[in-house]
């Protein structure tokens, strides 16, 4: 019987639960498909309250100290989300996008019993300006739950390439739902080619005595349209393990292609000690990620199975 198998694209994701599905023949394994996020970005949001009001603040870069300031003054209008105190407890958030893990959160103070909430706290950043301007600010207002429960209230969301950094004054700015992608957790960054094959015991033909086990091919050919950290592009490699295991043993990786959004692996990770019995108790991992010399960063990742129908969280 034939081992090869057909090459798949998937779209990669990020801050996600994908569920496994598949198809299989009793010596090669193939995914043709995988479903879309079904975890929110906005995941700790409880409430359902409408966005409404405005809310002052300024933006300012300090060339010395290479520091991105958000100066955050003042919320007006916000929406009571208990009725019957008639009150909100707002805090301001910010994100730098579309990485969010890689700067962090930002936040002001809570200000408690009020929907006219004063700050005049600054946020800051330490960032060059020439990574600064392919981000996006994002702002937010929440209103904070002792239990955790916190409900968004409202966002802006600010291209800091197009902003006139000449301008240093408060404005005032509406506050807007969440957006479509938000809400849906919908985060793609990029789609990757591969192909995977189980190889029987003894097919091979090395083994005349005492067939080894099988092995798990998996061919990473490429990725095609990677987030871009850096104006100079993204350093990128791929990391594999075989769950449930993530010992150093089921640990393999790429080699690291430089300042391409579009790398080209044409790489071959080869697994064995497999049974056909073992594939459906079996998850392959696959991610990309950014190299830096500190520290790597997440840049999206798929996780295929079977079509067991459970599914394996990323984060």
């Amino acid at each position: 019987e034939s081992d090869t198998a057909s090459e798949i694209s998937f779209q990669l994701n990020r801050h996600k639960k994908t569920p496994s599905t598949g198809s299989h023949s009793s010596d090669m394994a193939s995914v043709s498909s995988v479903s879309g996020s079904v975890l929110s970005v906005y995941s700790g949001d409880f409430g359902s309250v409408d966005a409404q009001g405005t809310v002052e603040f300024a933006l300012d870069y300090d060339e010395k100290n290479r520091e991105f300031q958000v100066h955050v003054s003042q919320c007006r209008d916000l929406a009571v989300v208990d009725e019957k105190k008639g009150r909100s407890d707002p805090y301001v958030k910010t994100y730098l996008l579309p990485d969010k893990a890689r700067m962090g959160k930002r936040k002001t103070s809570v200000k408690k019993r009020t929907v006219n909430p004063i700050y005049n706290e600054v946020l800051r950043y330490k960032i060059e300006k020439m990574v600064l301007l392919i981000q996006k600010l994002n702002l937010s207002v929440w209103h904070n739950d002792p239990l955790g429960r916190n409900s968004f209230l409202g966002e802006i969301e600010i291209d800091l390439a197009s902003w006139d950094w000449s301008n240093r004054k408060l404005n005032w700015y509406p506050l807007k739902p969440r957006s479509l992608s938000a809400v849906n957790g919908v985060d793609h960054r990029g789609v990757m080619s591969l192909s995977i094959k189980y190889v029987p015991p003894g097919s091979l033909g090395k083994w005349p005595k005492n067939p080894p086990s099988g092995e798990v091919h998996i061919w990473v050919k490429d990725v095609k349209d990677l987030l871009q950290l850096r104006p100079c592009g993204v350093d990128s490699f791929v990391k594999c393990y075989v769950l449930p295991d993530t010992s150093k043993k089921s640990y393999q990786k790429t080699r690291v292609i430089k300042r391409d959004p579009n790398p080209v692996f044409n790489h071959t990770i080869v697994y064995d000690g497999f049974h056909t019995e073992d594939l459906k108790d079996a998850c392959v991992e696959l991610t990309v990620w950014d190299h830096e010399k500190l520290t790597n960063h997440f840049l999206g990742g798929i996780r295929l199975g079977l079509g067991t129908g459970e599914y394996f969280p990323l984060c």
